[in-house]
């Protein structure tokens, strides 16, 4: 039988290891590429013009790509359960492929389709190629739970192997028997969306230094696999968070939107590897692409995975609601010039090293502001161009301590941290130019340079750049306290929780003594700065 099919883009944009767009094109007589604008994600969240010139130039490097097949991409505009009814009819369509989604929203929306396609008798084949397991297989063989720690990964992986090899592109040859009606009849209802149509300016969009799409994923994939020694002994905490230009492959927008397959870059790493002494997970680059999986995997599997109420793993803390902090910290008026210059690169680029994240996340959270990490979350996801549920969620929760990662006490300086790699600030000078003029020594801390010297430099301190919304030695210290009562909160509740299942039991479990939240609050702990 000779179907009519529809595979559905959504992230996977790109020809290259995509085995669901190889069974669409298997038996088939008449292929339909499709991406869906759907409502609902600008309606519940907010997107950066940055982002979303990346997804138009995503667009439209796959509808050249598919035009060189003889086919092109029809862009859709409405809720997927609304339109594939009027879609399965018009072109009879008989079979329909995508590829697997893990985040909840996609999930429901993938399975109300399902339910519409086996209504209408429509066949659906769903692949794996978003990530390099299956997560619900890795849930499955970690005895159904989701593993909290790298190491247990690690453990359930090496049970499970390597990562399946990707896939080749489709050719001519293997669209010989299928074409797409309609390819050459450019009706309007179906092209790219310009920025205006999603309600963007496009000048207010940062220096286009990331351009979307498979065509330039490839290249900067292809560009750095030939610098071999590089990649051999690259380690992510050795690379510096405030260089003039990256100091990583910046290959995260293109994996997140799927221009670039995940295990398409495994396997490169790996081929390069075979034989040399290379570093190894986690710092590894292969490292980083199973911190991806890590975070891939809790998010499929632990509920209310991107909010604090609800999530069995996260620490319950009581952050205070300050939306005058979030403002001054998302527009770079914190009066601390590394972390504003940080969130300025963000605004305007759409991308900031890890440790950058690290730095101003700790800043917003627990180092110093005490604003809770969803309200980051919400900033990171409008503007970065790799911003990804998964991720984004896991690690905010990592950076405020609130699960992952418990070494509360090891908190970031904002003035120490960026220091240790740009004694100069050339960094903070190319991102907040006001202070250009100011000397190394006052750089990081230019409320400290005395009047006549910002006079000098064109810019005073409380008039021209903000003072520090606040004193940084003073709150740290006080935020680990309130982490360290937040932390007993949870023991304790943890001990009650076990006492009363066991009570259930018909037994009674003698806990430990431990310490009180009083003793907790008034041992003072060692502050440990980096």
């Amino acid at each position: 039988m000779k179907h009519s099919c529809i595979h559905w883009f959504r992230k996977g944009l790109r020809l290259h290891d995509n085995p669901a767009l190889l069974a669409a094109m298997k038996d088939c007589s008449e292929l339909y590429p499709i991406f869906i604008l759907d409502p609902w994600f600008p309606k519940n969240m907010q997107v950066s013009v940055n982002r979303w010139r990346f997804l138009v130039e995503s667009l439209k490097d796959l509808d050249e790509s598919l035009k060189k097949l003889k086919s092109r991409l029809f862009v859709v505009r409405g809720h997927p359960a609304e339109v594939f009814p009027g879609l399965f009819k018009a072109w009879k369509v008989t079979r329909l492929t995508f590829e697997v989604d893990t985040e909840p929203y996609s999930k429901q929306r993938d399975a109300e389709v399902v339910r519409l396609a086996a209504a209408h008798g429509v066949q659906v084949i769903q692949k794996v190629s978003h990530t390099l397991y299956d997560t619900d297989r890795v849930i499955a063989e970690n005895n159904g739970k989701v593993p909290l720690t790298y190491r247990q990964l690690q453990a359930v992986l090496a049970g499970l192997g390597p990562p399946k090899q990707p896939v080749l592109a489709p050719t001519l040859e293997t669209m010989k028997d299928c074409c797409t009606p309609g390819r050459d009849n450019r009706d309007p209802k179906y092209e790219i969306p310009t920025l205006e149509e999603l309600g963007q300016d496009p000048k207010e969009a940062g220096p286009c230094l990331y351009p979307g799409g498979e065509s330039e994923a490839l290249s900067r994939l292809d560009f750095h696999m030939k610098r071999m020694t590089w990649v051999c002994n690259f380690k992510k905490p050795d690379t510096e968070p405030n260089t003039l230009s990256p100091s990583t492959t910046v290959l995260s927008p293109y994996v997140k939107f799927g221009c670039l397959s995940v295990r398409t870059f495994w396997w490169k790493l790996t081929e390069i590897y075979r034989g040399k002494k290379h570093s190894s997970p986690p710092v590894s680059l292969h490292g980083q692409l199973l911190w991806r999986e890590f975070f891939y995997t809790a998010g499929a599997g632990i509920p209310n995975f991107n909010r604090m109420e609800g999530n069995p793993i996260c620490v319950q803390v009581d952050w205070d609601d300050n939306p005058e902090y979030v403002k001054a910290w998302k527009e770079g008026r914190t009066g601390y010039p590394f972390i504003d210059a940080i969130m300025t690169q963000l605004r305007t680029e759409g991308w900031i090293h890890h440790l950058a994240r690290h730095a101003v996340a700790c800043f917003l959270t627990r180092g110093d502001l005490w604003v809770s990490w969803e309200e980051g979350q919400k900033v990171f996801e409008e503007l970065l161009l790799d911003a990804d549920w998964s991720l984004n969620a896991g690690n905010w929760q990592w950076l405020s301590a609130s699960a992952f990662f418990h070494q509360f006490f090891r908190v970031y300086s904002p003035v120490a941290f960026g220091k240790k790699t740009d004694k100069s600030g050339a960094y903070i000078k190319k991102y907040l130019p006001i202070l250009r003029k100011f000397p190394a020594e006052y750089i990081y801390e230019p409320w400290k340079a005395p009047r006549s010297m910002q006079e000098q430099a064109g810019c005073i301190i409380g008039r021209d750049y903000p003072r520090p919304i606040v004193e940084h030695e003073a709150l740290s210290k006080r935020n680990i306290m309130r982490m360290k009562a937040a932390y007993a909160q949870r023991s304790h509740s943890k001990a009650a929780q076990v006492e009363k299942e066991s009570t259930k039991k018909g037994g009674k479990r003698k806990l430990p003594a431990g310490p009180s939240v009083v003793e907790l609050l008034t041992k003072k702990p060692k502050a440990k700065s980096s």
